[in-house]
């Protein structure tokens, strides 16, 4: 009879720790109403998965027209790039963070819970840095010497495992933004002060594709596409046929001494395309950019 009722509140404490376990994963994304500030970068972190904004203090994320935030790692998240099992990442760690800082390079596959630690931590923050969204190669710029790194732009090919230094011959300005194509890493772009700019060879070289007017604010790629933001008189954003170098003027809503700083795109559906401004403003369009629905005013979520 003991015996039995050992077996008997072993079960139940076996159902009671999977519940307690399941809750606890459930609660690891919440609803959340409020502001947001500080956006270092947007992207559809995997396929299935809602858009994630990444803040100075943390993940936020748009899914199913409903706003939710995480409830621990409230990292400072720079150089974010959404890929298709999750994101790469470098920043600065929170306040709940038992990480060096700064962080390096970090990954996560399982939405942020926890972070993979793969190169630079205590080292270096990459402000520009890009990652392609299945090949999961990284092109990134070293802002100063650390202990395998020299300042300057740098390409991987086995995650950042090792890396190779690059010329980067015609890039010229202040890097704003960094974009490497999800499967052929040939294709590099960069937003810079002075322009966008188009690699066709990983990085060595790169041609300007923008006058001497413009200043570039936002770079992606998809698979046959880089879309580009720029900015001169007025806000612009272009999408460029990277094979036969044809551009296609896109609608933008209302933007007011305002421009996209960001740029993503729902990997399962190429209409639904996503900005965020200068001045903390986020629309998503459904019909390729015919018209857009503001989810974010002035950092104010909608």
């Amino acid at each position: 009879m003991m015996k039995k009722k050992i077996i008997i509140v072993t079960i139940i404490t076996g159902i009671f720790i999977t519940g307690c376990s399941s809750n606890q994963e459930e609660a690891f994304e919440v609803a959340f109403e409020g502001s947001i500030d500080h956006v270092h970068g947007m992207g559809y972190a995997g396929k299935d998965k809602g858009l994630y904004f990444a803040t100075h203090t943390g993940l936020k994320i748009f899914d199913d027209d409903k706003w939710h935030e995480t409830t621990k790692n409230f990292n400072d998240y720079m150089g974010f790039n959404a890929v298709d099992e999750g994101f790469y990442t470098s920043g600065h760690p929170g306040e709940d963070s038992d990480l060096s800082n700064p962080i390096g390079i970090q990954r996560s596959f399982d939405g942020g819970r926890t972070l993979e630690q793969l190169k630079f931590e205590g080292e270096t923050d990459f402000h520009a840095m890009a990652v392609g969204y299945n090949s999961h190669d990284i092109f990134l710029m070293s802002p100063a010497k650390n202990s395998e790194l020299d300042q300057g732009f740098y390409r991987s090919s086995d995650e950042g495992e090792t890396r190779e230094n690059v010329s980067a011959n015609g890039f010229l300005g202040e890097i704003l933004s960094v974009a490497i194509h999800p499967s052929n890493s040939s294709f590099i772009a960069a937003a810079s002060s002075t322009g966008i700019y188009l690699s066709k060879d990983g990085g060595e070289n790169f041609q300007v594709l923008t006058d001497g007017n413009n200043v570039g604010t936002a770079v992606f790629f998809n698979n046959e596409s880089l879309y580009y933001a720029s900015y001169s008189l007025n806000p612009k954003l272009i999408k460029y046929n990277v094979e036969i170098e044809e551009e296609e003027k896109l609608n933008l809503p209302e933007l007011i001494e305002d421009g996209p700083v960001y740029i993503a795109q729902n990997p399962n559906d190429e209409n639904h395309l996503a900005i965020y401004t200068k001045k903390g403003n986020a629309y998503l369009t459904e019909e390729g950019s015919e018209s857009w629905v503001q989810i974010l005013e002035s950092g104010l979520v909608k």
